[in-house]
């Protein structure tokens, strides 16, 4: 039963180095924090489970850069987001305005 459970551990250890290895490479290199993207694969590749630990926590910038940094930022805190609905509100505003004139000017035109 030992001998299972230190195989398994094992084995959960080789698939968490590899994973980290597979996302480092995989992750754009403006996503890496710290040192570059390459030497994060070094690092990861030398010290194993710590290298990998260390990339999730310090060398991925968890962001998806369309956020300006900010992870798990909710809708009402978000800038781009309260930008785009004021813009949508506006050409909405237009749109009814748009409508109404042409509107009256179907009223105003004479039946023929």
């Amino acid at each position: 039963m030992r001998a299972f459970l230190t195989l398994a551990a094992g084995a959960l250890a080789i698939g968490f180095w590899v994973y980290a290895v597979v996302d480092c490479a995989l992750t754009d290199a403006r996503r890496a924090r710290g040192i570059p993207k390459g030497a994060w694969v070094v690092v990861i590749l030398l010290l194993n489970i710590i290298g990998g630990a260390l990339w999730f926590i310090v060398g991925k910038d968890r962001s998806d850069g369309k956020g300006g940094g900010r992870v798990d930022v909710a809708p009402d805190d978000d800038p781009t987001f309260l930008r785009r609905i004021a813009t949508d509100a506006e050409q909405e505003e237009r749109i009814r305005k748009l409508e109404k004139e042409i509107s009256d000017l179907d009223d105003d035109s004479p039946n023929t």
